[in-house]
């Protein structure tokens, strides 16, 4: 993640839209339930969300560096912080309750690893187990925003075909043009 990215992702604006926006739409009506998994927590704005609605969350970081600032922030909180791949987590098969996933699979360098981080997500969710996420629609903003940074952007029209694949049953994917969310049960 570049430099302008990280101060977006760790800004009071990006908590502030999270909390009041991105977060109800995500989640609608749905109940995460006891143990919650976070792919790609970053700085950890999404995950002061989630610890506030589970009573466990495994926040999975691939970068040492916020994966440790992270740890450090979370301390005597019910967060476990673990520095993994999303597309091969050290985790055990079925544990989750719920997994959310807040504009991270366009990091994932290539379509055949966001699959792959799609088809472990699956696997580390217990049978009925919730995915939810958002993303961002590929723009020119994002476009700049990602200079000299990873971005592939995820096409909402053939994502739910994509979580089908993966082992999901059912899937939602919604755009409002600039983002779209997505829901999708084990």
């Amino acid at each position: 993640m570049n430099d302008e990215h990280l101060r977006l992702c760790a800004s009071a604006e990006w908590a502030q839209l999270v909390a009041d926006e991105l977060l109800p739409w995500v989640l609608g009506d749905d109940e995460l339930g006891p143990d919650v998994l976070e792919i790609g927590a970053g700085p950890g704005l999404v995950t002061d969300l989630l610890v506030e609605r589970a009573p466990q969350v495994t926040a999975i970081e691939l970068d040492p560096d916020l994966a440790a600032a992270l740890r450090q922030r979370m301390a005597g909180r019910p967060v476990e912080v673990v520095t993994a791949d999303a597309t091969a987590m050290p985790l055990p098969t079925g544990r989750f309750s719920a997994a959310a996933c807040f504009t991270m699979l366009h990091h994932i360098p290539d379509p055949e690893g966001q699959d792959r981080a799609l088809v472990e997500i699956a696997r580390v969710l217990r049978p009925g187990g919730l995915l939810v996420g958002t993303d961002g629609e590929d723009t020119p903003a994002r476009r700049a925003l990602h200079v000299d940074d990873v971005f592939t952007p995820i096409d909402p029209a053939t994502l739910a075909a994509r979580l089908s694949a993966a082992g999901f049953g059912y899937t939602d994917v919604e755009s409002n043009g600039d983002r779209f969310r997505f829901r999708a049960r084990r």
